[in-house]
């Protein structure tokens, strides 16, 4: 009698981000999604303070990864989603799904993929950053009369739409910043566009392709939101539209600009990235996810099904990409 034995999974969900929460509900959809005939999954949960565990009790970093076969990266946010833990892995040398450290800490910080994906020729909102250190009445000021209003503040290295403030008077800019400064040391203050919005999953080598492109999701927020913010996104205060009832030219563009921020970052395995629709200015490109979220609210999943796959079958495939190492 023979039997195979099956690859050990180390599933890293929570650590110490603004999306814990939403982390752990990814880490857990990992877990029960996980086909069980061929791998053994370990839950590695890592607390808001950062200390690992395995079985609920504590583990330096080397002890949780050192018999693991290949890790699954369920975290967002920072840490987990900016290079950090990317890094470590590759320092023991452990294949993972998801972006490499570089790419990883470049889409995460949302200036910097604007910038590099601008001069590639990808429409986005006119923006400015502001430091923490530089945050006084003047600049303030000097930044308001940049940027055209209304404007979007948020934190330049976080997602899930966590210290975002949709921004129409000078009064309402500096709780705007406060709110972002709380989250993280840098803001970023970018034109309002006013549009629909979408968002687009791409999967390296899936379905014979090497950029295959899910369908786009169209995000329709309630009448009582102005964006897709967190309560949005995870309190089911939004219509999800998938696929999205875009035209056909809409949509191929959608998909033709996801597989082209996806190329021109350098990431890998798989992303979602974030669109508005202008109704005559065209497509704008506002963010990137390079770990987006997997849980059963997420809009990774439903576009998975929306084109006859499923979470099971997309986890079984990233996992052979990073073996693939």
């Amino acid at each position: 009698m023979s039997f195979t034995k099956k690859i050990r999974v180390g599933v890293l969900r929570g650590g110490p981000s603004s999306e814990y929460h939403i982390s752990l509900k990814t880490g857990e959809a990992v877990l029960n999604h996980l086909p069980r005939d061929k791998y053994e999954p370990v839950d590695i949960y890592i607390s808001e303070d950062g200390v690992w565990h395995i079985h609920g009790l504590p583990k330096n970093e080397h002890d949780a990864l050192h018999t693991l076969d290949v890790v699954i990266n369920a975290m967002h946010g920072e840490y987990g989603e900016d290079g950090k833990v990317q890094s470590m892995l590759d320092h023991m040398n452990i294949p993972y799904t998801g972006s490499q450290a570089f790419p990883s800490a470049i889409a995460m910080r949302k200036d910097l993929a604007k910038g590099a994906l601008k001069s590639a020729g990808i429409k986005t909102p006119y923006w400015r950053t502001l430091d923490r250190d530089d945050f006084r009445p003047e600049t303030v000021v000097e930044l308001f009369r940049l940027i055209p209003h209304p404007s979007v503040v948020k934190p330049a290295g976080s997602g899930s739409s966590v210290g975002v403030s949709i921004v129409r008077t000078f009064a309402d800019l500096m709780p705007a910043l406060e709110k972002a400064f709380a989250i993280g040391d840098t803001a970023i203050i970018e034109e309002y566009i006013d549009g629909r919005e979408a968002t687009c999953g791409v999967v390296e080598g899936f379905r014979g392709e090497q950029l295959y492109a899910l369908l786009p999701v169209e995000i329709i927020p309630h009448a009582d939101r102005d964006f897709f913010d967190y309560e949005a996104k995870y309190g089911g205060k939004s219509q999800e539209v998938c696929p999205g009832e875009f035209d056909r030219a809409i949509k191929d563009e959608l998909q033709r600009l996801a597989r082209l921020v996806h190329k021109e970052l350098g990431l890998r395995h798989y992303s979602r990235s974030d669109f508005i629709i202008h109704p005559t200015r065209g497509i704008y490109f506002l963010e990137v996810n390079t770990l987006p979220g997997l849980t059963t609210e997420s809009l990774m999943p439903k576009s998975l099904t929306a084109v006859g796959s499923s979470l099971s079958e997309f986890l079984d495939h990233i996992i052979t990409l990073a073996r693939k190492k």
